[in-house]
């Protein structure tokens, strides 16, 4: 046993459950603590300062200057009081995660001494160096300036020692550089468009908020295991490994017990996650070993995504407190479950409605279909812009499994629902509604209630599931930020609320009684869409056949997927819908696919060294070992040696096989790399990275899995499955 492998597992075995002190069993006594929301906000704020921020969050109005210095002056004061020494613009720029330039709140008097000072022009605007921040090319390297704005409808919190405000990242020119400002603009657009269908049910709605309720699964690993293993430090996943004799197959990790070392781990990540006004209240073990899940209550979408993200560097830091590292990679383990970030989405009112809720009568369950069906009808129309919002290399390796949904988009609403769509649809005439027509109409949609609350199945192979209450976007991958397929959602359901209150308005002034205009553009959407429903199992081979006969796309891999953005359609799309421009679109693509192909050549060269410099010497010291043996089995027993020694001679051709088997794939995979590297289109240089780097960075960590289970153990240099899995 190599001597890093063998210090790894002799540090595991002095681990021991930390029992950290907890302030209170109460939650509810310190929950928010380090949040400046609106209880802190009153007692630290004027009337009118209050006020104005509301209105800002609520009518997205712009706040004054004078109140963004009250803001301001109470923002130091209360994070001072938190033992805030510093504080930072905290923003979401496009490399997919958080970033922050941390500054001192002192200013120096010019005595020798200093004084504590933020203003509302700190408060509002930073000028942080925007020129190493991915951009898609839409400013140039030279134009370092970029701008982070406040965003007063995410509330600032202290973390550590660092007042943290969210806040937006845009380009001097005006574009947006982050991940914020694009789910703000859909979110203020789904807002507009589900308000005015509003209308039709109930006037005191003035407000639609989109909901969003994430599940964040992960893997825990002993830091030490963590550290003998490179590719688990550099990529965040094995990339080789042979499979453990026992694995996920039994299905006894699924809910049961939480050992004892990840109970400490969970215990305060959700301490300092309720501080930091979090609100995570589910715990489980997940279905492979070693993997977990967490979940929060809903919120809105935008101040949830925030959340997330926080909650991301929180369980980073706190894992380490515990001599754990944690996992986020979709795959981290070839032959496991991956990890996922479920999106529960829905659509709520300032009167209290969930508009994918039933309701208790036919009006509100009239009001339920119409938004439910308009949804369906959105995701049919733009499956394709879903399937690439949730596009990434780490999400290749787990969407189709036996874990995620394929690439296929489909809703799943169960054989209930789908019964009632079907009814519905061919119950509503063409011509003018018969009193029988909607007596009958009504007692199918008040029954709905009533077919949901025995329809409780899941299909956990479908992209878009009902769930009672909401739309689960299941196919988003672990590492993601929620803000990319939020975006997406919210636009496209805005931009088909707005398209069918067109097309009932137009019903209306022809002289359609309201009902009637509603209903037959429901039944209209419900033909429309059909295609988009499924419920079978979207694993089989059956149903890859059966989505391309209705039309549906396969795109298999990121760089197809992200190809969705340039399309004509799509970026007009964005454009009508003031949510991002041309330019916008095409920088997204651009750095997306930058950053598919830097993460597949790090895993390549990482691979590439691990064989070279870690698998092969081992084999070789393997193959020594066996050749000295069968030198001296020749030595004692001349021409009967093979009688004794024919097993170890097998075992040196069958390693000596591997190595050169090894020492080919590597020629391959460098040729392929500098091949690629040739080209210049960023789009076909993803394409060959997918294409013919990935089947043979495959073969080669196969190669090197088969190799683990034939070199003697005490010589293997890497901690293996067993031990990266099964050690608590």
């Amino acid at each position: 046993m190599s001597i890093s492998r063998q210090k790894a597992l002799e540090d595991v075995l002095e681990r021991t459950p930390r029992h950290r002190e907890r302030p209170s069993n109460k939650i509810s006594q310190y929950y928010g603590e380090n949040v400046f929301n609106l209880h802190t906000m009153r007692e630290y704020l004027t009337d009118e300062a209050c006020d104005s921020i509301l209105d800002a969050m609520d009518n997205h109005t712009s706040i004054s200057r004078s109140i963004a210095d009250q803001v301001a002056s109470a923002l130091k004061e209360w994070a001072i009081s938190r033992g805030a020494t510093h504080y930072t613009h905290w923003f979401q720029p496009l490399t997919g995660a958080t970033a922050e330039k941390h500054d001192s709140f002192i200013t120096p008097t010019g005595d020798g001494r200093a004084i504590e000072k933020f203003d509302g022009s700190l408060l509002v605007q930073q000028e942080p160096d925007a020129s190493s921040f991915p951009n898609g090319g839409i400013r140039n390297t030279f134009e370092a300036r970029g701008y982070t704005l406040w965003d007063p409808t995410s509330p600032a919190f202290v973390w550590e020692s660092t007042l943290c405000i969210p806040t937006i990242f845009i380009s001097y020119t005006g574009f947006a550089l982050d991940n914020k400002m694009p789910l703000l603009k859909a979110l203020a657009r789904v807002d507009s468009a589900a308000t005015d269908v509003c209308q039709y049910f109930d006037k005191n709605v003035t407000k639609v908020v989109a909901t969003l309720g994430w599940e964040q699964e992960y893997f825990l690993v002993d830091k030490s295991l963590h550290g003998a293993r490179p590719d688990l430090q550099l990529t965040g996943r094995a990339l080789f490994g042979a499979p453990p004799a026992k694995g996920q197959q039994l299905d006894d990790h699924y809910f049961g017990s939480i050992p004892a070392r990840a109970s400490a781990f969970m215990k305060e990540f959700e301490l300092e996650s309720h501080k930091l006004g979090i609100p995570v209240t589910t715990r489980h073990n997940e279905v492979a070993p070693n993997q977990f899940e967490c979940a929060p209550v809903f919120e809105e979408a935008n101040l949830a995504n925030d959340h997330n993200l926080l909650l991301m560097e929180v369980m980073e830091q706190v894992a380490r407190k515990h001599d754990f590292r944690v996992l986020l990679h979709e795959k981290p383990y070839p032959g496991l479950n991956g990890s996922g970030k479920h999106n529960n989405w829905s659509l709520g009112t300032n009167t209290g409605v969930n508009l994918l809720k039933p309701g208790n009568n036919p009006k509100t369950n009239l009001r339920f279909l119409t938004f439910f069906i308009n949804t369906l009808a959105a995701l049919h129309t733009h499956a394709d812009i879903v399937r690439a919002s949730f596009a990434s290399a780490g999400n290749d390796h787990r969407l189709g499994g036996n874990e995620a949904p394929p690439a296929i988009v489909s809703a799943f609403i169960g054989s209930q629902l789908s019964e009632l769509l079907d009814e519905l649809e061919t119950s509503i005439k063409a011509g003018k509604l018969t009193p029988e027509d909607k007596t009958a109409l009504k007692l199918e949609i008040g029954r709905i209630p009533e077919v949901l609350l025995d329809n409780t199945d899941r299909n956990r192979t479908s992209t878009f599931a009902f769930t009672g209450n909401k739309f689960e976007l299941r196919a988003v991958g672990s590492t993601a930020n929620c803000a990319v397929p939020m975006t997406v959602l919210n636009t496209i359901v805005s931009e088909q609320l707005e398209s069918f209150k067109v097309a009932v308005d137009q019903r209306i002034d022809k002289g359609e009684k309201k009902d009637d205009a509603l209903l037959k553009e429901l039944q209209k959407l419900i033909t429309q869409s059909k295609a988009i429903r499924f419920e079978g199992n979207g694993y089989s081979d059956e149903w890859v056949v059966e989505a391309a006969k209705r039309g549906l796309s396969n795109l298999k891999n990121t760089p197809e997927a992200l190809e969705v953005f340039n399309r004509p359609e799509v970026i007009e799309l964005f454009e009508k819908q003031q949510v991002l421009r041309k330019e916008e679109v095409h920088a997204r693509v651009e750095v997306e696919l930058e950053n598919y192909i830097l993460k597949l050549q790090i895993e390549a060269r990482v691979l590439l060294q691990m064989a070279r410099g870690t698998i092969l010497p081992a084999a070789i010291d393997y193959q020594s070992q066996l050749l000295l043996n069968v030198q001296s089995l020749n030595d004692v027993f001349g021409e009967d040696a093979m009688k004794y020694g024919g097993a170890q001679l097998d075992l040196v051709k069958q390693a000596g096989a591997l190595i050169q088997q090894i020492h080919r794939e590597s020629l391959e995979l460098d040729s392929i790399h500098d091949a690629l590297e040739k080209l210049e289109s960023a789009s076909e240089k993803a394409k060959g990275y997918a294409e013919k780097m990935f089947p043979c960075m495959e073969a080669l960590g196969a190669t090197c899995a088969q190799l683990e289970v034939t070199v003697d153990d005490a010589l293997w240099p890497l901690p293996k499955f067993t031990e990266l899995l099964f050690t608590r």
